[in-house]
């Protein structure tokens, strides 16, 4: 009898937990139409595979035709020289951003897109921690105050990825400090603060509790260099749609986008490096477009893809294929 009673808690205890599962599953699904894509664009990755960064910066803007974009702001190309501030590069983008009417989320702070994730100036590494963090509210104070009667600005990231301190070259993570910079942002300009997380590896609610907007990444093949083996992630579109439900439990930003979606290779090496056969188990045509519909059945609306300066590359050595996918979901802006 005990047996069967214990059977029957056990049932009941199932049925219970698949039913929170699938209330927090029911989630809107956008429809094509009403989804809406931007790039994340790194002049310092165009450079490293070799291309004319400004050449694939205009063709991003006039062909593809996005009209959400984020740049990284590198400290270690902005101040090479402490107290020497270079802005040239990083004007122009924004103004030719602003002259085409794009909206721009400037990521700040010592870590931000592209590895090694922190790109600080090399002066930095002579400073004390506490001199340090310091130096790096200046850095933050400085781009803000420059750029925030810029209209095309309509996000600050503060700090990409914050809570994910053991995967790139960076200082040890402190979350003191990363409420510091979040303070000296909110105290500079009234714009949105993103917050933004690992899609697979994080609970995102320590994130989400500190923005106004949360973002999150959503890649599906990767590398892992802990493992030394390629990854797969066994997930389905619900994945994210539990997961964001679930952290909105504890934390409200006023929207929750997608940050980082996954459209060029992870693979063991900088992709450049890889011969078309490893690059091709991380992302090739069919992974792509499987990446379209995956994204598009997740629960999100807004996305910014992960690796416009790949699909010049592949472009420039023959293969029009990504570029050309991506510009029937930009052009026009995503809509039919």
């Amino acid at each position: 009898m005990r047996f069967f009673i214990r059977a029957k808690h056990i049932l009941w205890a199932v049925v219970a937990l698949f039913s929170v599962l699938f209330i927090l599953s029911l989630s809107p699904t956008y429809r094509p139409s009403e989804i809406e894509y931007g790039v994340t664009f790194s002049s310092k990755q165009s450079r490293n595979l070799g291309l004319d960064w400004r050449a694939v910066y205009l063709a991003m803007l006039d062909d593809l035709n996005i009209q959400k974009l984020r740049l990284p702001v590198y400290w270690d190309e902005l101040e090479q020289q402490r107290g020497q501030y270079n802005w040239n590069d990083l004007d122009w983008q924004i103004d030719q951003a602003e002259k085409r009417n794009i909206e721009l989320i400037l990521a700040v702070g010592q870590r931000v897109p592209r590895w090694p994730e922190c790109h600080l100036p090399n002066w930095v590494n002579d400073l004390s921690e506490q001199n340090r963090q310091a130096a790096t509210i200046e850095h933050i104070k400085q781009t803000i105050s420059r750029y925030k009667n810029r209209p095309s600005v309509r996000i600050w990231e503060v700090e990409n990825e914050p809570f994910l301190p053991y995967f790139g070259m960076c200082p040890p993570f402190k979350k003191d400090f990363l409420d510091q910079e979040i303070k000296e942002v909110r105290s500079l300009d009234t714009r949105p603060i993103l917050i933004t997380d690992s899609g697979e590896l994080s609970t995102w609610v320590m994130a989400a509790k500190r923005g106004d907007i949360f973002g999150t990444t959503m890649y599906r093949d990767t590398y892992s260099r802990a493992l030394h083996s390629y990854i797969h992630y066994p997930i389905t579109p619900t994945f994210f749609k539990v997961k964001k439900n679930l952290a909105n439990l504890f934390a409200a930003p006023a929207d929750w986008i997608v940050i980082e979606l996954q459209g060029e290779p992870w693979g063991r090496e900088a992709f450049q490096t890889l011969t078309q056969a490893e690059r091709d188990r991380t992302m090739n045509q069919k992974k792509f477009k499987e990446m379209v519909s995956f994204s598009q059945q997740s629960g999100f609306k807004t996305f910014y893809w992960w690796g416009v300066e790949f699909w010049y590359w592949e472009k420039q050595k023959g293969n029009s294929f990504y570029w050309d996918e991506a510009k029937k979901l930009f052009n026009p802006y995503g809509k039919s």
